[in-house]
Formats: C-alpha cells, sequence, structure tokens
C-alpha cells in the first residue's frame, strides 16, 4: 500500500510547486501524471513551462480522464507517482458530459487506485474550493461540490494532508493535538 500525500490550496497557492518539491526531496524514480488539456494557446503556455520545471528524468503521463487506471500501472516502472491536479481532472470530466454519479464513482475508483498502488509513494495535488462564495450558476456548483467531494475522499485517506497558503505549507494532518494544546 502506498503512502499518500495531499496537498491543497487555492489558486496560485504554491501547492503545485510545493508537492514537486516533496517528490524532488525523495529522489526516487518519479512519474507526473498531468490531467490538464492544452485547449488554447495560453493553456498550452502555461503546461510547457510546467514541464520544464520539473526534472528531466520524471516519467509524463497525460490522462485527463482515467486517472484510477493509470495509476494502477504505474509500478514497477516508478516508486513516487505525483498527480497534478484533482480540480482539473474533475472538469476534464464535467467537460466530457459526465454525470454526478459517474463522477463520483471515478472518484471512488481513484481512491481505491491509490490504496491499492504498489508505488511508496502517491502524490495528489487539488484545489480548495470550501473558502470561496457559493457560485452564481448550476455548473459552477456543480464542479464545487464534486471537487470539494474529492477532496473530502482525498483527503480521508491520506497519511498527510498540507493546506497551502500564500506558498507557506501548513499541516493539517496528521493532527497534532499535543502542539495545538500547548
Amino acid at each position: 500500500m502506498s503512502k499518500m500525500i495531499f496537498v491543497l490550496g487555492g489558486a496560485r497557492s504554491g501547492k503545485s510547486r510545493y508537492a514537486a518539491q516533496i517528490a524532488k526531496r525523495i529522489d526516487k524514480k518519479t512519474v507526473f501524471i498531468a490531467t490538464a488539456t492544452a485547449l488554447d494557446g495560453e493553456m498550452k503556455e502555461r503546461i510547457r513551462l510546467h514541464k520544464i520545471s520539473r526534472p528531466k528524468n520524471w516519467g509524463l503521463i497525460e490522462e485527463p480522464l482515467n486517472l484510477g487506471k493509470v495509476l494502477l500501472r504505474s509500478k514497477p516502472a516508478y516508486d513516487t507517482v505525483l498527480i497534478d491536479c484533482v480540480g482539473l481532472w474533475v472538469s476534464n470530466l464535467l467537460m466530457a458530459n459526465m454525470k454526478d454519479g459517474v463522477i463520483e464513482k471515478k472518484i471512488k475508483e481513484l481512491t481505491d487506485s491509490i490504496l491499492k498502488a504498489e508505488a511508496d509513494l502517491v502524490i495528489i495535488v487539488s484545489n480548495e474550493v470550501g473558502a470561496g462564495l457559493v457560485p452564481a450558476d448550476p455548473v459552477s456548483r456543480r464542479f464545487r461540490d464534486l471537487v470539494g467531494l474529492a477532496n473530502q475522499t482525498m483527503a480521508a485517506g491520506a497519511d498527510e494532508v498540507i493546506m497551502m497558503q500564500a506558498g507557506i505549507p501548513v499541516r493539517i494532518k496528521p493532527f497534532d493535538r499535543l502542539r495545538v494544546l500547548c
């Protein structure tokens, strides 16, 4: 069973950079599973910059829809798996016109795959969506609800949960009770 680190935060919080730093410090054979799709020129440029920021010896799998299946195929080729990001993945599932029940099933499938993965470490990045206003339109509320469900599911199964705030990692799991009481 893999150790799981879940890193989440708002837009431009430093979550992807921090997750990559964890993988670099581990310094084992790593694969980056990217969920982003280049639908326009600006996104193509973001993806290009993201790619050049990663070590050249890391593997790359671009998978916008079937994360669970890809994750189960990652070992024995890789010891560390970094998935970036759950928010884009849910967006891709919505854009593929999947119903909420199907997306919820895929979230469960991903969680089950993490528990079954043979990699030593799985790092998952996601967007924090619960700290903002209630979105004005149904599609945005659906996105928020599904990403929120995915985040709760990932956090519950994770060994560690890190919330990024303005580039600063804040550990929220494991909960250190003594630290809070002192």
